[in-house]
């Protein structure tokens, strides 16, 4: 690409940005009003009532609802940085900060022989295709710890595992990360700053691991995969109920444990075939580590009991990484996870109601939003296999003797 053009594509990318996350932020703040139900007030209530426990020096240990590792206290409390803000418009800012850090890092990312844009595009275009949710949760924070992870893993394998397990203690879902990597200085870096950092947190703050039993609990969320078994039997007599249940809308009822404990089998099995793959794979390219952490977050988002919202950021942060690289072949399940973006706003918040209700509008939006996310898991899972993955050849068989010449008497 010319300088000229490079630079044009550059401010054009910027400038959508720019008026995408400015229209975001009118939406939090409330000076726009999003169709559907109010996403701020996890934020304003939920996150501000865990703040106002944690700066006591304890974690909420009797709130079922915080479900999160240690270092998510870093997060809720991050608000503080800017103290001349209202405690939700703090949040709303510092999320902003992130998204742009996670593009800045996209373009650095994009820099050098074999490097691609296409990341930064893909980030800059399905933010906003997830709505206002991105900006009222904590996940886009996480997402640019992962993206910052997976970007050094080539170079600076020590910070990218100290980033991953940073990331891990923040949200978990960026342990996954390790799976990709194949230096042993990343894992022994993950390793130490886990343990520095979670031993930290239980020395200084009681109850850092106590969310451990409240995650173990949660049940079928009415937005998983597995949730559009109910959604359908709920038209056919089915006696359950939906009800907010540990901080989530899920189904409860007979029959939901079963699903609940599917889902987990589901994801032991796609935790089994991601070993198997790093076990077998050999052919290693810089974008390995990319293509395979998008792929495990896929595998695990899908199976998972709950899929949030806001776990698209997830996919949309990994995915961009991946598309930094030209050779990567990320590229259709990376545009699937796009799609499935602005589906994931219609039944939330748009029509979450329909999705509650389990009609045929929200039973619609449900099957295609996960089955988007099904098959761009099966096609990035395929296609880091047949990249990776060596394939055993035939040898053909040397013809032995004939029947003739085996049983011909020897004269």
């Amino acid at each position: 690409m010319e300088p000229t053009a490079a630079r044009g594509s550059l401010a054009g990318l910027l400038g959508i940005w720019g008026v995408t996350r400015a229209a975001l932020l009118l939406c939090v703040l409330k000076v726009v009003v999003f169709p559907g139900p109010d996403v701020t007030s996890d934020v304003s209530v939920i996150y501000r009532g865990w703040h106002d426990v944690l700066v006591t020096g304890t974690f909420p240990q009797d709130d079922v609802t915080w479900q999160y590792p240690p270092a998510a206290a870093l997060a809720v409390l991050s608000p503080a940085v800017l103290p001349f803000l209202e405690y939700a418009t703090a949040f709303f800012v510092l999320a902003f900060v992130a998204d742009a850090v996670t593009l800045a890092l996209l373009l650095r990312g994009a820099r050098g022989a074999g490097r691609y844009r296409r990341g930064a595009w893909l980030w800059v275009a399905g933010v906003p295709l997830l709505g206002p949710t991105v900006y009222a949760r904590y996940d886009v924070m996480v997402t640019a710890v992962a993206v910052a992870a997976l970007l050094a893993a080539g170079r600076h394998p020590r910070l990218a595992g100290a980033l991953m397990a940073f990331g891990a203690l923040l949200k978990v879902w960026p342990a996954l990360l390790l799976l990709a990597v194949r230096r042993r200085a990343a894992w022994v870096s993950a390793a130490v700053t886990g343990v520095v950092v979670a031993g930290l947190f239980t020395v200084l703050m009681p109850g850092a691991f106590a969310f451990l039993g409240f995650q173990r609990d949660r049940g079928t969320e009415v937005e998983s995969l597995g949730a559009l078994v109910f959604h359908v039997a709920r038209h056919h007599g089915w006696e359950g109920e939906v009800l907010l249940n540990y901080g989530s809308v899920e189904f409860l009822g007979p029959y939901v444990s079963w699903v609940s404990t599917g889902a987990l089998f589901l994801t032991g099995a796609a935790l089994a075939w991601l070993v198997l793959w790093r076990l077998l794979a050999t052919r290693f390219a810089p974008h390995t580590a990319a293509d395979a952490a998008f792929t495990a977050v896929l595998l695990f988002t899908v199976t998972s009991r709950v899929i949030s919202p806001q776990y698209m950021v997830w996919l949309v942060g990994t995915a961009a990484v991946c598309l930094c690289f030209r050779e990567s072949r990320m590229g259709r399940p990376a545009a699937l996870v796009l799609a499935a973006c602005p589906v994931t706003t219609l039944e939330f918040p748009v029509w979450f109601g329909s999705v509650v209700a389990s009609d045929g509008l929200g039973i619609t939006l449900l099957a295609v939003r996960n089955g988007l996310l099904v098959a761009a898991s099966l096609l990035a899972a395929r296609a880091l296999w047949h990249a990776t993955v060596p394939t055993r050849r035939k040898i053909p068989a040397t013809p032995g003797p004939s029947w003739a010449e085996r049983t011909r008497v020897p004269s």
